[in-house]
């Protein structure tokens, strides 16, 4: 280690940061699939890490040349992890950095940075442009919340998320494209899956990342507007609605500031108001996206009660603006043979629902030649 030389990454203008972030702080890695990307020729790679949490430890994946060769949790405080060591010099190397675990609103000291890159000779080659951007905007699911872990396992913890068996990513590595992600689990379109209305992932839609919450996250840049004009995406896949379906059958939730109630039923004037609430999604979306394709994706869990309804806020949508870039796609659901942890979709499901989701983006969106050996 003696030889390595270190770099942030405003000195690295060829590593690509994925995901939402600040001009001013390009190293902060908020959401499901914030990372690094880059090709490399050098022997031997390292990453300088900031990180802190009081209940989820941020966990990380590291492929190399398309290959998922390293998975940890990064340990709180400054620490330096390798990626590989004793590489054959000269030869590019294929490197993608990715969280696995979402931004956590109720862990408020949630935080993880990368601080530089440190390596041995070699150089950091420019990327190929994507053929596509590719925004996914949803849940659990798309926080990949199940997507590893055993069939069996119900507890709430961070090592169950995965950014790899990911339908985002399969998605996007099928198109060539890069893609970010705006997710919460539990939250939906009107409540959390337990009735809180406070917990509606569009609200912080235009932010880069306002359910960080805390001091810390605040002065990364959490909160700042997001600027959709500095990454334009050609593709937004919404895929909300599974909560608010669920709330329907749980107990009101009760506001402990004011004593208020609110609950989520299956009557014909709350089924009215989602799919109003749907539909104001989707015209937010189009505004902030004027060029994009609006997916709505949706029922890896089953389309329930929400689908008749998503479909029909889609027709809406569509004929109150005029709109002809935006559809609603059923994906594939879940079966006892594809879920996985916490009763969520696994990596078999995620992979289905790709399958399903490339298929449809390719018939509408530019194709791009392979880049890498993914």
């Amino acid at each position: 280690m003696e030889t390595l030389e270190t770099s942030p990454l405003a000195a690295l203008p060829a590593v690509r940061v994925l995901g939402r972030h600040t001009s001013d702080h390009p190293e902060t890695l908020f959401w499901t699939a914030g990372g690094l990307e880059m090709l490399y020729t050098g022997s031997e790679l390292w990453v300088e890490w900031e990180a802190d949490y009081s209940t989820m430890e941020p966990w990380v994946s590291v492929e190399l040349n398309g290959a998922w060769i390293a998975r940890f949790p990064v340990q709180a405080g400054r620490s330096r992890v390798t990626l590989f060591r004793g590489m054959t010099p000269g030869v590019p190397k294929h490197v993608r950095v990715l969280k696995d675990v979402q931004a956590m609103h109720d862990d408020p000291d949630h935080f993880l940075l990368i601080e530089a890159l440190a390596f041995e000779g070699g150089d950091f080659l420019p990327l190929p442009e994507p053929a596509c951007r590719l925004e996914f905007v949803g849940n659990s699911i798309t926080s990949g919340e199940g997507a590893l872990g055993a069939v069996c396992e119900e507890d709430w913890i961070a090592p169950f998320f995965s950014a790899v068996n990911h339908y985002a990513r399969m998605t996007a590595d099928a198109l060539h494209a890069e893609w970010r992600i705006v997710s919460q689990s539990g939250w939906g379109l009107l409540s959390s899956w337990d009735n809180d209305p406070h917990r509606r992932v569009m609200d912080y839609y235009d932010t880069v990342c306002g359910l960080a919450a805390g001091p810390h996250n605040e002065a990364l840049g959490a909160q700042q507007p997001y600027r959709f004009d500095s990454w334009k995406a050609d593709a937004v896949i919404l895929n909300l609605g599974t909560n608010d379906d669920g709330a329907m059958g749980n107990p009101p939730w009760t506001d402990p500031a004011t004593g208020e109630t609110y609950a989520q039923r299956p009557t014909p004037e709350h089924l009215a108001e989602l799919e109003q609430a749907a539909v104001d999604v989707l015209k937010k979306v189009r505004a902030r996206n004027p060029d994009a394709w609006i997916v709505w994706a949706f029922g890896m869990l089953g389309e329930g009660r929400m689908g008749a309804v998503l479909r029909a806020a889609v027709a809406r949508a569509a004929a109150e603006c005029g709109d002809s870039r935006m559809c609603y796609l059923a994906l594939p659901a879940a079966t006892p043979d594809t879920m996985g942890a916490r009763q969520h979709p696994g990596a078999a499901c995620h992979r289905q629902a790709a399958q399903v989701l490339t298929e449809r983006l390719r018939s509408i969106l530019p194709a791009g030649e392979q880049r890498f050996p993914l």
